[in-house]
């Protein structure tokens, strides 16, 4: 059985998705839970379902690739939640095409928000976990690490996600913090269907297709991902570090 001590957990891009799942799921473990994402106002329909739930949630309005605002963020967190000791690095944006037709823009934009978002939370978080002498980062990768077409600037960025994650293992270990990242499959959330939708074809066609050619039979929910998610946060996962977990239905999706 997993055992979980309450702690204060941050998750970026959660207002949607996968992330708003893991804010609610991590909620239900016991974790008072920062939910931030660019737009405040959409962090906070979040944060509020998991106060009417009986939970602790602040929703924080973040641009996660500005030093700035990041710097803000966690002190915002600290003073109002507590000194956060999981973070989920979470927040993540779609430039989708082919690498002819893919701008500097497109690319710098899709790589700021995985690898600097998630490069500038972990540097700004893992001061209050070395202190605690207990942390939790939680990084989402993606099977498209694998190589996607059309997503040289996503793949690329998640691909980065695993080295950095494995780094983050190596150097904070010692601190009695674990680094961790899960790469999901096909989820259904509004980026696969923003995919439907760039590639022209019906969303309940494009999850048919992909349930198709997936060994379980199935498409994936936020709430497959939140579960793994949970687990690397855990109490009982503390020999766990430096892995990437495939949640996408077959051996790598």
């Amino acid at each position: 059985m997993t055992t979980t001590t309450p702690r204060v957990a941050v998750v970026t891009g959660g207002a949607r998705g996968i992330g708003a799942a893991t804010a609610r799921r991590l909620a239900d473990d016991g974790h008072a839970v920062a939910v931030l994402d660019l737009l405040e106002e959409q962090a906070a329909e979040i944060a509020e379902a998991i106060a009417s739930d009986g939970g602790r949630a602040l929703a924080v309005g973040a641009d996660v690739a500005d030093v700035d605002s990041v710097a803000a963020a966690v002190a915002r967190v600290v003073d109002e939640l507590g000194a956060p000791t999981v973070l989920v690095n979470n927040a993540g944006i779609l430039r989708d095409n082919l690498l002819f037709k893919m701008s500097p823009d497109d690319w710098d934009a899709v790589l700021g928000v995985h690898l600097r978002g998630a490069f500038l939370m972990t540097r700004a978080v893992q001061a209050h976990m070395v202190e605690a002498g207990w942390g939790r980062v939680v990084n989402l990768s993606s099977t498209s690490a694998l190589g996607n077409r059309g997503q040289a600037n996503y793949a690329a960025a998640k691909a980065g996600m695993q080295g950095f994650t494995k780094t983050l293992a190596i150097e904070l270990g010692r601190f009695g913090i674990t680094a961790n990242a899960v790469a999901p499959g096909f989820i259904e959330t509004e980026m696969t269907r923003a995919t439907a939708e760039r590639v022209g074809v019906p969303f309940e066609d494009f999850v048919a297709h992909a349930a198709k050619e997936t060994p379980v039979g199935r498409t994936g929910k936020p709430e497959d991902i939140a579960a793994a998610v949970s687990y690397f946060c855990s109490q009982d996962a503390g020999f766990v570090s430096g892995q990437v977990l495939y949640v996408a239905g077959g051996p790598r999706g």
